[in-house]
């Protein structure tokens, strides 16, 4: 039980801390070169649809809004940042935080970029790796350095709990 409470506890704290590291990226972008970030709100447009038995759209941004889809949208954001953390931790066992090295994280966010590539983009009518968007390319090259942002916020997350942990 102990075990599984320290796993939580600094899944938790290296995920919201990766996430926190990876929305300033995305503010950094937004005032710096007028790069806009994903909106979170579809994210929980399309989650709050699923209990309706619709999780594929046509075009996620056509679909009926929900209420409290922004807030949604944010905390699954947060919340799929600490199952990666999660899974990060569960490969390279929990001393992983303890002395942090920086390839498994960089590598753990490179693969967290298949969720939205082969799941989410897909669902939301973007077809895979957002191949039915004006600029494949430029998502895809944003969603490269988004995600790898994320990895790099995983290693310092794990630097900084390191010394509280």
């Amino acid at each position: 039980m102990i075990v599984e409470t320290d796993l939580i506890v600094r899944a938790v704290a290296l995920g919201v801390g990766a996430t926190i590291v990876m929305d300033l990226w995305a503010i950094m972008l937004k005032r710096v070169f007028a790069i806009p970030s994903l909106d979170y709100r579809v994210v929980g447009r399309w989650i709050l649809h699923m209990p309706q038995g619709k999780f594929k759209h046509n075009n996620i941004m056509q679909a009926e809004p929900m209420i409290g889809e922004k807030a949604i949208g944010w905390i699954v954001h947060y919340a799929t940042g600490v199952l990666f953390a999660g899974i990060l931790l569960l490969c390279t066992g929990i001393g992983w935080v303890q002395q942090p090295t920086f390839w498994p994280a960089l590598l753990a966010g490179l693969l967290s970029m298949a969720a939205p590539f082969f799941i989410m983009q897909p669902c939301f009518g973007f077809g895979i790796a957002a191949s039915k968007t004006p600029a494949p390319g430029t998502a895809r090259f944003r969603s490269l350095m988004a995600h790898s942002v994320f990895g790099i916020g995983l290693y310092l997350a794990a630097l900084v709990s390191s010394s509280f942990m």
